[in-house]
This record gives C-alpha cells, structure tokens and sequence, in this order.
C-alpha cells in the first residue's frame, strides 16, 4: 500500500489531503508541499483509545513556579524579556540576514558564562572555527562558551540532558532536522517537530531554549505562524545594513510586556547598548522646513525622534507617497484629513516622509507630528529655531480631532528634559488638527523673517474645514 500523503502550506500550517495552487487557509500562492502524512495510531476508531485518563487538580493546590529569572546584565535585552530569561522557557529571535542576531545570542551566551551560568551553543549553520572567528571580536568571556556543531534534533535534546545549561541557544531553527520525518530542514514538518521536542526538553528541564529563526520574504519570523504561537516569546531584532541602531522588539512574550524594545549600535567588538537614544536621534541645530520632533513610546520608554518631510510638485499620476519608518497607510490618512481640514492640496505633489536615524514608528501617536511636517514642508516655514524646536504627539482622527495617547505625561517630561519647547499635543488649545496647524504656524510667525509665508499658510487654515465652520 502506497504511503498517504499531505500538502502543508509552508506559511501557515495549512493541511489537506490534495494540492491547491492557492492555501485555503492564507491565501498565499504556491505554498502547498507535498509531506509524507503521520501513521494512524492503533486502537481503534476511539478517539480516546487505549490513552490513561488524567486527574485533574485545582489551580489553588498546585504550587506556584517561582524560579528567579536568569538575567544577562545587558540591560536592553533584560528591559526587553522582562527582567531575564524564564527557566524552561523558548524564545524565538529573528530577523534578517546579517542584522546581528548571532553576535546578540553570542553576547547573552557570554554573560552568563562570565556570571557563573552553564550555558550551551549550537550552531547548526556555522562549523566551530567559524563560531570562534565571531566570538573573537566579543571579548575573551565569548571565548569561554561551549559549542557543538549538530543539526539533528535528537542529539541536540539529548546534550541538553546532560549539560544542563541555564542557556541553550540553538543557531538556527531552519536547518535543525528529525530524521524520522521524510521532509527537507525548513519545510513546516521539520520546524514544528523540532521546535516541539525543544520545548517538551525545555520544560522538563528548566532549561531556556533561545532558537534563533530567519525573516520570510514578507517579513515572518521563522516561516510558519504555528512556531511563534508554539513559543513563550518572540523578539525581534531590527536594523538596516548601512546604518548602526538596532532595534530589539518584543511581540510576544508570556513572561513579561509586549512592546518593551531595546536599543542597540553595532560597533566593531560587538553591540553596545544605546542608553540615552533621545540625544543621538535628535539632530540639532535649526531646523529645515518639513522638520518636526516627535516624543514617541517605544514600550514603556519615551523617545524622541525626528520626523522629516519633504513635498516637491509632481508630474507622475498618481504622485508618489514614500514612507520610510512610518505606515504608509497612516501616511495616506494624515494626509486626507489635512487636505479636507487644512485646505492643504497635496493631489499634484510627492510626498516623502521619513524618520531621520533609521528608527521605525509604528503607534498613532506619530500622526499630528508627521502632518505637522509635512504642512511645514508644503509651505516652506520652518517651525522652530535654534533655541526653540516644536515636539509634537497625538492621533489624527477622521474627522479632523486630534485623539490622546498613552503615557501622554512621559511623553512632555522627555521633552522637558531636552528643554524642547512647545510642545502641541491633544486637548487645551489644541483640539483638533486645524487648530494645532494654526498654533505651530503662529508660533512661527513671532519668530520674524518669514512673516509672508507664515500669513499665506495661516490664511488658507483658517479658510478650510467648511464643516466646522457650519458648525
């Protein structure tokens, strides 16, 4: 008899018995991989079988896990797990190629060693000469951190047992195989079983697994969604190639806050941590038209960052709308609403925006900040000076409201520790997004030199909104 076989979408872990140019359950086109499917277990039709039923117990008579969390004594990445990695937990990091994700595992692997931790690194990817060459650059505490070279999962599992680590990180999930599975190293099969025998290891023995997993095509972590679920945390580690700031986030994490991030710089022994990132993503000097400080939360940090915006005319149709560090599609709505509440037309124009550092904002907080920049742009006024630089937050609403944000007091004390002033935000004086435009505009206009501009600006605010005038 011929072994039955599956097609799984190697996306999301869709299943069935027959192929389909298109997975039923994503969506995604030609992601279906034929697999050779489990064997039926013996025991009859029952759905029970010959299984030993289990006693259940109260949450109240059990006792509570209380095992101290296992910090690394990098800060970052401490802020970010929520104070330390949990025993017998798995975390996932990934990112893509050449971000850091090697040397920020070797680091943690490192400091425990130095600390007195038994910790363990396999590399799957890597030979150990390899390994070394990496660790060489870290310092000699690096140089102190078992490795094996092994892809098989049985013999990973198998070493942990023996070791007993605080720390196993495992370099990387994609190529860890089980040679009881038919399938290739990668393929959904092989990720799940693998990542599932790493936990059931992990569990048992208080061991914390760290798997280091790859970015897809379009930007999932370690191929299939089933594996981030599988995980107690999933990190992510940001960064472009040509620019040093890393940026360490937190999706998922079981044990701790969703959101916290962590900032570090690539340099050339390592990464070094980022403590205060306000100063180095703030430029200073006057600032151009289109330029406006944002007071952001990154987690539950304050950070300010500058938002630049540049409106040139257009002769392509549509014009282009190019955002980098901020959701396009958050950019498309700053600019209908400024365009029907603030008289701004921006239909023949480009619209670039971007956040100067390399630094990405994705909350709703950024809005009134990104359409503050982006008036200023269109109209050649910069708003501040030298001495004084206009710090701006809020959520832009449909109708023209400016909406609060979280943390809104943290928020105008990062400001006030720079000494940045004003800074416009939601409620008082400033309502809605035309009222925050005249406000800004105002303020640039005390400061002389581009009264004309500033006029003309303000006139064409003030003869908008038809809707509010009826009002």
């Amino acid at each position: 008899m011929a072994a039955q076989t599956l097609h799984v979408c190697a996306r999301c872990g869709f299943e069935s018995r027959r192929w389909h140019g298109r997975c039923p359950g994503c969506g995604s086109w030609n992601t279906l991989v034929e697999q050779r499917a489990p064997t039926e277990r013996s025991g009859g039709g029952s759905a029970t079988g010959r299984a030993r039923p289990l006693v259940p117990r109260r949450l109240a008579d059990i006792a509570a896990d209380s095992g101290a969390r296992i910090a690394t004594g990098i800060g970052e990445l401490d802020r970010v797990l929520g104070g330390g990695f949990v025993p017998g937990s798995l975390v996932l990091i990934g990112g893509e190629p050449g971000v850091g994700k090697s040397t920020l595992t070797t680091m943690a692997a490192a400091a425990l060693a130095a600390a007195g931790e038994r910790v363990l690194y396999v590399s799957g990817e890597e030979s150990a000469g390899q390994v070394r060459l990496r660790a060489e650059r870290l310092g000699r505490a690096a140089l102190e951190v078992p490795v094996v070279c092994e892809t098989d999962v049985g013999a990973i599992c198998a070493t942990i047992e023996r070791e007993r680590p605080a720390l196993c990180v495992v370099d990387s999930v994609q190529v860890l195989r089980d040679p009881e599975l038919a399938s290739a190293p990668g393929s959904v099969a092989q990720v799940r079983e693998t990542a599932a025998r790493l936990l059931e290891a992990a569990k048992r023995l208080r061991v914390c697994v760290l798997l280091v997993g790859h970015v897809t095509k379009d930007g999932a972590i370690a191929g299939p969604r089933t594996l981030e679920h599988l995980v107690d945390c999933v990190l992510a580690f940001e960064g472009e190639r040509e620019r040093g700031l890393r940026v360490l986030r937190a999706f998922k994490n079981r044990f701790g806050a969703t959101g916290e991030a962590g900032l570090f710089e690539m340099a050339d022994d390592g990464l070094a941590e980022v403590g205060d990132a306000s100063a180095r993503l703030v430029g200073s000097g006057p600032p151009p038209p289109g330029s406006v400080v944002l007071s952001a939360l990154e987690g539950s940090r304050p950070l300010l960052c500058e938002v630049q915006a540049l409106v040139v005319p257009s002769e392509a149709v549509p014009p282009r709308r190019v955002s980098a560090g901020v959701d396009r599609n958050r950019l498309a709505l700053v600019l209908a609403v400024l365009q029907r509440f603030a008289g701004l037309r921006l239909g023949s124009a480009d619209v670039f925006v971007s956040i100067a550092g390399g630094l990405r904002v994705d909350e709703p907080g950024g809005d009134l900040a990104v359409a503050l920049a982006v008036a200023s742009a269109a109209r050649g006024v910069p708003l501040g000076d030298r001495e004084r630089r206009v710090v701006a937050f809020g959520e832009v609403g449909l109708g023209g409201e400016l909406r609060p944000v979280a943390r809104a007091e943290r928020r105008h004390a990062e400001a006030a520790r720079f000494g940045l002033a004003p800074v416009i935000a939601p409620g008082g004086e400033t309502p809605t997004l035309r009222a925050a435009l005249q406000r800004a505009f105002s303020l640039a206009a005390q400061r002389g030199g581009v009264a004309g501009s500033v006029r003309s600006a303000m006139s064409e605010i003030q003869g908008s909104a038809p809707a509010e005038q009826a009002a």
